[in-house]
């Protein structure tokens, strides 16, 4: 079993980023979220940054998350279960779409998992 970090074995920034990328396509092209992202007050590469970022630093990265802490960011969106769904469903698609192990796919969604209670209905 390898001693890399989760950020070292998802290929760090470089691949974070595309992974990122690719992500916040498909959030708009989900019905289920893609308002949410249609009316987000930053700009696109502004939004992929704070994900890279947040990513990269829960994952053993460099990286430093400077953003929000979620509950703060998501407070008053009434973010309900289907659409956190959505958003790992589409997280998901985009680790496997980079060639992600099933390993590193199930770390990441863990990472993301943890903050459900910060994001749905806050």
């Amino acid at each position: 079993m390898s001693n890399a970090s989760l950020y070292d074995r998802l290929g760090g920034e470089a691949k974070i980023r595309k992974i990122v990328t690719d992500l916040l396509s498909l959030h708009k092209q989900n019905q289920v979220i893609s308002t949410r992202y249609a009316n987000a007050k930053k700009s696109d590469a502004e939004i992929i940054d704070l994900v890279v970022d947040l990513l990269a630093s829960a994952a053993g990265g460099p990286q430093q998350y400077t953003g929000m802490d979620m509950t703060t960011a998501h407070k008053g969106m009434n973010c309900s279960e289907a659409e956190f769904v959505a958003v790992l469903d589409d997280l998901l698609a985009a680790l496997s779409k980079h060639g992600v192990g099933e390993l590193e796919r199930a770390e990441v969604l863990a990472l993301n998992y943890a903050l459900k209670d910060q994001i749905v209905h806050v």
